[in-house]
């Protein structure tokens, strides 16, 4: 089983994709991970992306498609994968498709995180976490239970991304927007998109997606 995850920044496809990953045994394909690791192990298609990226050049589609290609072909016990970050565009989907079949493998289902922007930039300016023990927290939502100190480990290492904020995350819903959200008509034809509500508990956003995927 194959899928794709979607969803605006901060709509918890990162939550949703380790359960998904832990229940239903399958691969997380990050395209990002993949091009670092690539370039870091200096493989040919690494070098080439290297070169490229060095030239403030874009690194092409095709070569996107083949390091997905091989990465599937390295994890070929497993029991299918969860995309992330690719495809972004109609060319992009119908080239993956292509690889895919090449292999006797499909895009099974593409689901959709829907929230609501306004609540949703509420929900990320206000995060936190423990730049020590990883503990996560939210100013309304889950502060901690002493000011300034974290729950778990007692640190007063807290931080928060230079990211999490409004300016910084209306620009990241505008780019979601523009770069991803043309896709979803071409995987609706295809009868593999299902929206499922994201602003519920993460407990009950995956109950959706185990319906989704029963």
């Amino acid at each position: 089983m194959n899928l794709i995850l979607l969803g605006p920044p901060g709509a918890g496809k990162g939550t949703q994709s380790a359960r998904i990953v832990t229940v239903y045994n399958l691969v997380q394909i990050s395209t990002g991970d993949i091009l670092r690791a690539e370039v870091k192990s200096s493989t040919e298609l690494g070098k080439i992306a290297k070169s490229l990226m060095d030239d403030g050049k874009l690194v092409p589609d095709n070569l996107i498609i083949d390091m997905i290609s091989g990465h599937i072909e390295k994890e070929a016990g497993s029991s299918g994968f969860i995309l992330d970050g690719f495809p972004r565009t109609e060319e992009q989907a119908k080239a993956l498709d292509v690889m895919l079949l090449e292999k006797n493998l499909k895009i099974d289902y593409v689901i959709k995180l829907e929230v609501d922007e306004k609540a949703l930039i509420e929900r990320v300016v206000g995060r936190f976490s423990c730049g020590d023990c990883g503990q996560g927290y939210h100013d309304k939502f889950a502060p901690t239970k002493l000011t300034n100190i974290c729950d778990v480990c007692g640190s007063k290492n807290l931080v928060r991304r230079a990211d999490d904020n409004v300016e910084s995350m209306t620009a990241r819903l505008v780019a979601y927007r523009e770069q991803t959200e043309p896709i979803l008509p071409y995987y609706e034809k295809k009868g593999a998109l299902t929206i499922v509500n994201g602003m519920k508990t993460p407990e009950e956003v995956f109950e959706q997606i185990e319906v989704v995927m029963s």
